[in-house]
């Protein structure tokens, strides 16, 4: 048995994917599919956009969960790094890979206080909270300081027109063999072409919207 098969963190992984299945946001029919469009692409308007949005869970998959956790483990990873929290499912998948094996830290991060709020519940309840510290406000302001000397995973999954200036943030921090996991990477272009004319990086989409990436040196 794992932290992540187990109670109380099976039922809870179990239970918060049905939520986030059930979940609606009166704002959605308030966008035109330009207007989203422009401010998914923003990098001024980006927290506009989900400030709006704040009543959708915007997950990951369970099958992207449990990449992460897979991922995590097969890294034996200590530091880990997440753009971008939401209400915590992704977290969690993180958490529990640390959990088994043996401790480290996630560095978590959302701007939206009600997500926060939620977010910070959730990781009690799976009992995580020795592991898990969640960063709330910009990430482009929380991820610039106090980071790990190495970091093992980064995890990018907020808004997409951020993912270059994230990876410029951290990205002396990342060791080498380190893995980069972008949400809906085809959503930032800038960030695909970042990373792919970028020597220093091994990078394949994988799956139907995710760029699975490697620090080569």
């Amino acid at each position: 048995m794992t932290a992540l098969t187990s109670a109380p963190l099976a039922n809870l992984i179990s239970r918060l994917f049905a939520e986030a299945d059930a979940a609606t946001s009166p704002a959605l029919q308030s966008f035109t599919d330009e207007e989203r469009a422009t401010l998914n692409s923003s990098k001024t308007q980006y927290r506009e956009l989900y400030g709006r949005l704040k009543d959708l869970w915007l997950p990951v998959s369970p099958d992207t969960g449990r990449l992460l956790y897979m991922l995590a483990r097969s890294l034996q990873a200590r530091h880990i790094v997440e753009f971008g929290m939401s209400f915590g499912l992704s977290t969690l998948h993180l958490g529990a890979a640390l959990r088994d094996e043996g401790g480290g830290r996630v560095i978590s991060t959302e701007f939206e206080p009600s997500k926060v709020q939620r977010a910070r519940a959730h990781v009690s309840e799976a009992g995580l909270e020795d592991l898990i510290e969640i960063r709330e406000g910009d990430a482009l302001e929380t991820l610039s300081r106090d980071l790990p000397e190495q970091i093992d995973l980064l995890v990018l999954d907020g808004a997409k027109a951020l993912y270059a200036d994230i990876l410029d943030l951290v990205e002396a921090r990342l060791r080498p063999g380190a893995w980069i996991v972008a949400d809906d990477a085809d959503k930032s272009p800038e960030y695909i072409e970042r990373i792919h004319n970028d020597a220093a990086y091994l990078s394949v989409p994988f799956a139907e919207d995710i760029e699975l990436s490697m620090k080569m040196a």
